[in-house]
């Protein structure tokens, strides 16, 4: 026996599919994209009795192997392509056990593949709940298959199942049925055209869509020329062959499974008249939005406070430990700051994809996807439609891809222009920021401020897109029809090493991915900006000395002294000592001279960094922006950090955090960084709520970043798409923010 197998999980969604994939692999499990399409994939290695391990494959969620979209041609495709080095030596069919009639469309058509085929009958939890009595070994001999009944909610069954896959090589591939039944003389001249080849694989070659099969078939020949019925007739013969499959079912589960409707119990009807009702449906979508927005605020605040705080001293403790020199300079200016700007957003990102997989897990978000389908409907699109838009809140890119279940031309080219309108993930990071710099911490029927305007973010991007789908509709002159259809799954508790896995994976992805993107960036923002070529960068300390010594310090500066100086002595005079500094004046003044001595310092060397900065190379690429972004209340910095984000939304975090960081021997978090910022036009906070809501505008409406960009060219397989889209959400995300600020101020 092989030590290692080939193992591929298929069946229909929502049958509990992943959940039975995770009990199996665990956290040995791995996602990824297909060789040359971008539909995910997700393996894992499953250790087995005896050392065997056994590689396996979760397929893309299918009903049948007669093909309407990408996701499921790649089932098709793994399981007719023996050349593939993923083709499976055991195929298990994951079915629930209140749809196992619909399940067993798709296991007797793998079985008839004549490949091993395990059944899986999975939430053995709920049978004694519904009434559910099924025959296991009446049905195994009936299908001729071994079955694993399991729980992967309670872990039931798993070993049990774990043993039945090491004996995979005693599993029967005799065929369930004779499909050539259908149109016996079309498949006998078939046989006779390819003797040497499976008659039911090259009946699947022939009726599939090759438009989403993009891998090129090696093992099986080209039967175009052969085939001499219409599209239509081969339409009918699928017909007739699934009804014969519905009889042989039909049959089979008529002795072997019984459903005792007076011992079955249950809330889904009611629940499903509440949450899906065309007011109060709306109603608690909204309110369960609420809820995710004030937690993720409240929860997160306390390890983000830790974290920005842990790599303010991390970097101070670098510079006050290493040699001085360039190195130093790079890990705490450089390395440690970008990082901390990406790092700090970990506990929101996690708990943004928690509620999110918390929504999928209990069922409710097919509800909210059929609740949203009326709204979208006047908009020219339907509810298919819904599901990008709704991924897009984690990330576009996956979003777009999602698109790929729409079959409608016209329907998924408008979701693929409008998705990036939807406010992703990556731009957490951003709006948490400056929310946290420009709006208030007050509250409003229990609800903060600030997680008041992070939902109402949330709804102008999805209005946005809306809007956007409206007048695309209009102007999109493509003649298309279709039709809504969604599965309504049942309620179920969420399971927890499902959601675990969930977060982990997202946020694992989210950090790394964008962490090797603010790594590089981040030390080429400390590059441009710790170095210049003119005398004024140069020479900056002895200008800056020479400055302060005819001038005195900038005005905020000495304003800040007094003010720290004041709430120093303050802290002196209500210390456990303070009746020593009361009774001494002298003792008083003295320590307010070092303090005094100590803030000068430190002001002046704030304001060599600055002077240094302004004249880097960084410097003069931000002033060539300037004139660019200084109407919508941006100074050079900004518009700087708003040009590197491009490569990545969260960068821009990343890249202020850089900047400000840049020579400053000061140790202090990025949010104190960012809000002791001055406007040099205005001599007044940088980031007040007139450039701080033009800042979230701007974010809003604004093109994702260059990898969105790609994608969507290589969906609409044109430059044309992308580059309109560029354009117009560039030129719309500046009209906005412009007059916000102009507005504001």
């Amino acid at each position: 026996m092989s030590k290692q197998i080939n193992v591929a999980l298929i069946g229909n969604p929502n049958t509990g599919k992943t959940s039975v994939f995770n009990q199996l692999t665990g956290l040995n499990q791995k996602v990824g994209n297909y060789p040359g399409i971008t539909v995910e994939k997700k393996e894992g290695v499953c250790k087995l009795p005896r050392g065997v391990k056994a590689h396996i494959i979760d397929l893309p969620g299918t009903y049948s192997l007669n093909t309407t979209s990408l996701d499921e041609s790649v089932a098709v495709e793994l399981l007719l392509n023996k050349n593939d080095k993923n083709h499976p030596d055991l195929a298990i069919v994951v079915s629930d056990v209140e749809n196992l009639k619909r399940n067993l469309l798709l296991f007797t058509q793998i079985k008839d593949l004549k490949i091993p085929t395990l059944l899986v009958i999975n939430m053995a939890d709920q049978m004694a709940k519904k009434g559910i009595v099924i025959a296991i070994e009446l049905l195994e001999k009936k299908l001729d298959t071994k079955i694993a009944l399991v729980s992967s909610r309670k872990g039931t069954g798993i070993d049990k199942l774990k043993e039945l896959i090491t004996d995979y090589k005693n599993l029967s591939t005799t065929p369930c049925l004779d499909t050539t039944k259908i149109d016996a003389q079309y498949f006998n001249n078939l046989q006779q055209a390819f003797p040497k080849e499976d008659l039911y694989k090259l009946w699947l070659v022939i009726t599939q869509d090759v438009n989403f099969m993009p891998i090129e078939k090696k093992v099986i020949p080209d039967t175009s020329s052969f085939s001499t019925k219409s599209k239509s007739e081969l339409k009918r013969l699928q017909q007739k062959e699934t009804i014969l499959r519905y009889k042989f079912i039909n049959e089979t589960l008529k002795e072997a499974y019984h459903v005792d409707v007076n011992a079955a119990t249950g809330v889904r009807a009611s629940l499903d008249k509440v949450l899906t009702h065309k007011i109060f449906g709306y109603v608690i979508f909204f309110l369960i939005l609420l809820l995710i927005f004030q937690a993720i605020y409240d929860w997160s605040s306390y390890p983000m406070d830790f974290i920005d705080e842990f790599f303010a001293t991390a970097s101070e403790w670098v510079k006050n430990t290493l040699p001085q020199g360039a190195f130093t300079n790079l890990i705490a200016e450089g390395i440690l700051a970008g990082i901390g700007g990406i790092v700090i957003f970990i506990p929101q990102i996690a708990f943004l994809f928690l509620f999110i997989a918390l929504l999928e897990e209990t069922g409710y978000m097919s509800r909210v996807v059929f609740l949203t389908d009326r709204i979208m409907r006047p908009f020219g699109l339907s509810g298919k439609s819904i599901v990008p838009l709704i991924s897009g809140t984690a990330c576009a890119i996956p979003a777009v891809m999602a698109t790929r279940t729409i079959e409608n031309w016209k329907e998924r080219l408008i979701t693929i222009l409008v998705t990036p309108f939807t406010t992703c993930s990556a731009r957490l990071p951003v709006y948490l920021i400056i929310i946290s710099l420009v709006i208030p911490e007050g509250r409003f029927l229990g609800l903060s401020y600030q997680a008041l305007t992070l939902m109402l973010l949330y709804l102008l991007g999805f209005a946005a897109s809306i809007v956007s789908a409206m007048i695309l509709n209009k102007i999109l002159k493509i003649k298309s029809r279709s039709f809504f259809v969604v599965e309504m799954p049942n309620y179920k508790l969420p399971l927890f090493k499902n959601v675990a896995l969930t977060v982990w994976e997202k946020t694992k992805s989210f950090v790394f991915g964008a962490g090797k993107i603010i790594l590089a960036i981040s030390i080429i923002i400390w590059f441009l900006g710790s170095n210049g070529f003119s005398e004024n960068y140069k020479n900056a300390d002895t200008i800056i000395e020479n400055k302060i010594e005819k001038e005195g310090l900038s005005s905020f500066n000495q304003e800040s002294i007094v003010e720290n100086l004041a709430i120093y002595k303050k802290v002196l005079l209500e210390s456990k000592d303070k009746t020593l500094y009361k009774t001494n004046p002298a003792l008083l003044k003295d320590s307010l001279k070092l303090k005094g001595i100590e803030l000068y310092k430190q002001a002046k060397n704030q304001e060599i960094a600055s002077y240094k900065l302004e004249n880097s190379y960084m410097g003069y690429l931000g002033k060539a922006i300037t004139p660019v972004v200084e109407p919508l209340g941006y100074d050079w910095k900004i518009g700087i950090a708003v040009l590197t984000s491009f490569a990545a939304r969260e960068v821009f975090v990343g890249t202020l955090a850089t900047i400000y960081s840049v020579g400053s021997d000061e140790e202090n978090t990025i949010k104190n960084r960012m809000a002791a910022e001055i406007n040099p036009v205005t001599k007044k906070p940088l980031f007040n709520l007139a450039s701080g809501v033009s800042l979230l505008l701007f974010y809003a409406f604004a093109m994702q970043c260059m990898s969105t960009l790609a994608i969507v060219k290589r969906e609409t397989n044109s430059w044309k798409w992308p580059a309109g889209q560029l354009v117009f959400m560039s030129i719309f995300a500046y009209i906005v923010a412009l007059a916000a600020y102009q507005i504001l101020n």
